[in-house]
């Protein structure tokens, strides 16, 4: 059966790979570019200890792409997912991560570690890194302070003074399979994810944000649906497509996708300890997308939001 048509996800972390967990189900040539730029946790560890790439994200995203249908993959998806805990010398460790350093060591490619993994998953899809080359995210606050490193970003325990702008402490080299995705892609997903530190870091990448002003393929945006304290606090749904499109060429999304809905109260109450908000929905984000569609995407999991994968996938496949 030919497929429905080539999508392209650009992010990282647990945001994309709920993107995909919904994808993945559809009849889709699926392809997801990686920001590599991950600082904190087990990558950043690993990272420091090493010398490798972070591969956290691209962990996440080969396991939402893996064909956990059959027994064997389900049964490899649930051990590459087990987290050390605390008391261990492992500490903060997931066992996919220290698979995907040592196949890295081994072959010393991490190009090659990424496709040796994905034929073990029988992934439906390919995780593919903006870039082989280290460097450090860091960030301009409004009062002109610098903070460096992805974690020291991702950690931020205050949201006065706002973030400025983004950047890396030195250029890389784009990785040229990402750049033939974007070519030849029919669509383009952008999020959901932490927009200072999943989704516009890719963008810091000069030859990513030409292929995406050079693309025929439609450009969608999932909006977050919760504000971040550090990054996006106070941040109303304009405010997170105008931050992506100042780093962009591209003067407007073909397709914004907004959640109105609100979750529980004992939701909400949990997400204030964490001073975060639901991102309200103001007049002006209908000036940044040619289309938008405004429903609930939310799906809770515990007292965690997520998006729901599959509404996500629904909306976005009528576009093609």
């Amino acid at each position: 059966m030919s497929k429905l048509g080539k999508i392209v996800v650009i992010g990282g972390g647990s945001g994309s790979a709920v993107a995909l967990k919904g994808l993945v189900k559809k009849n889709l040539d699926i392809s997801v570019i990686v920001t590599m730029f991950d600082s904190g946790g087990s990558s950043g560890k690993l990272r420091d200890e090493f010398g490798l790439l972070p591969v956290g994200d691209i962990r996440q995203c080969l396991l939402a792409l893996s064909d956990s249908d059959k027994s064997s993959v389900k049964g490899m998806v649930d051990v590459l997912n087990y987290r050390f805990d605390k008391d261990s010398s492992l500490s903060g460790h997931s066992v996919g991560n220290l698979v995907l350093a040592a196949l890295t060591s081994i072959h010393k490619d991490l190009g090659k570690a990424i496709r040796e993994l994905s034929l073990l998953l029988n992934t439906k899809g390919r995780v593919i890194p903006v870039t082989y080359d280290q460097s450090n995210l860091c960030a301009r606050l409004m009062n002109g302070q610098i903070i460096h490193s992805e974690s020291n970003i991702d950690l931020r325990e205050e949201s006065n003074p706002a973030i400025k702008e983004i950047y890396l402490d030195k250029p890389v080299e784009v990785n040229e399979d990402a750049v033939k995705e974007i070519h030849n892609a029919d669509l383009i997903l952008l999020g959901p994810g932490d927009l200072y530190t999943s989704i516009i870091p890719n963008f810091l990448v000069p030859e990513i944000k030409n292929a995406i002003r050079d693309t025929r393929a439609k450009i969608i945006y999932a909006s977050n649906l919760m504000t971040k304290l550090g990054e996006t606090s106070g941040y109303e749904a304009s405010k997170f497509s105008s931050e992506i499109l100042s780093y962009l060429y591209n003067s407007k999304f073909d397709l914004l996708l907004l959640n109105n809905s609100v979750p529980p109260e004992i939701v909400l109450k949990a997400y204030e300890k964490e001073k975060a908000e639901i991102v309200p929905i103001d007049e002006e984000v209908k000036d940044y997308s040619k289309s938008l569609i405004i429903k609930n995407f939310i799906r809770l999991e515990g007292t965690t939001v997520r998006h729901d994968y599959d509404l996500l996938a629904e909306e976005i496949i009528k576009v093609l």
